[in-house]
């Protein structure tokens, strides 16, 4: 079952597609996160959603607010897809140990081996103030995001 609006969130520490670790209590107090998990690289419907945040960055990188987008992906993988897609937005590696975060916020689908689309938004203490989970082939509305985030 994924986390619930009201949890605290789990902390993590992962690659970003750099190499650099990423670790999301390194927020606490400073920022309000918007974590979200997407299944792969170069899919098309994680492509379309990652250049539609990319298209919209400064709603959710600027003084108050980090994305941090999650994949199963290896960093190296994270690494030329950013590129392609011109993402300069942190692409964190949950490769390995395969799924620790995902299965942690529980949205790692067990079956396929990677992240369903669950994002959660997450306050400067660390609490979950958003969420929502959608199947594989199911896009998640961008415009919800920003409703969620102006609500903080």
């Amino acid at each position: 079952m994924a986390i619930q609006v009201g949890d605290k969130a789990p902390d993590f520490e992962l690659k970003d597609n750099h190499g650099r670790t990423v670790k999301l209590s390194d927020f606490r107090g400073e920022k309000n996160v918007v974590l979200l998990f997407y299944p792969f690289a170069f899919t098309g419907v994680c492509t379309g959603e990652l250049c539609e945040l990319r298209d919209n960055l400064p709603t959710f990188v600027n003084d108050d607010t980090q994305l941090l987008a999650v994949s199963n992906d290896s960093i190296h993988t994270l690494r030329v897809f950013a590129e392609q897609e011109g993402l300069e937005y942190p692409l964190l590696s949950d490769f390995w140990p395969h799924g620790e975060t995902s299965r942690a916020y529980g949205v790692f689908a067990e079956d396929k081996g990677c992240a369903v689309r669950g994002t959660f938004i997450i306050d400067k203490e660390g609490v979950v103030r958003w969420t929502v989970v959608n199947d594989l082939p199911d896009a998640r509305d961008l415009d919800a995001y920003v409703r969620a985030l102006g609500s903080l």
